[in-house]
């Protein structure tokens, strides 16, 4: 038995020697993967004069300070309060804690007809922490 595979052996291993001895042929260049009939692209035309130049920028705004957000920090402890005021009106309360993330109050500015405005906590929302921002 190992008489045979002795000689399978060998006739596997001189039918592999002239494969494995014929010189190396010199790499032929790839043809290039795109067709022969293409056409270059046409030159860009150059545009107009008048769509040449930027456009004028707007004229500069003036802020109204009433409008602009002022912003109060208070501090409790270790606690920071930041209160955003819009035309003196409170807007939006936030509570920066010691320990946890900072969360939000903010003025409810869509009451239904069904409250009543002499309840106590109607014109706040309730409390929001921020989750994701972009």
């Amino acid at each position: 038995m190992t008489y045979l595979y002795s000689l399978i052996f060998i006739i596997l291993l001189s039918s592999a020697l002239p494969v494995m001895a014929q010189p190396e042929q010199p790499k032929q260049a790839k043809k290039p993967a795109h067709p022969d009939n293409l056409i270059p692209l046409p030159e860009i035309p150059e545009l107009p004069k008048e769509l040449a130049d930027p456009p004028p920028l707007p004229p500069d705004i003036q802020s109204d300070p009433e409008l602009e957000t002022q912003v109060t920090i208070i501090k409790r402890g270790e606690d920071t309060i930041e209160e955003h005021r819009i035309n003196g009106e409170l807007m939006m309360i936030k509570v920066i804690p010691r320990i946890g993330p900072p969360y939000y109050l903010k003025k409810n500015i869509s009451r239904g007809a069904h409250t009543h405005p002499g309840d106590a906590g109607i014109d706040v929302s309730p409390p929001m922490w921020q989750f994701m921002r972009f």
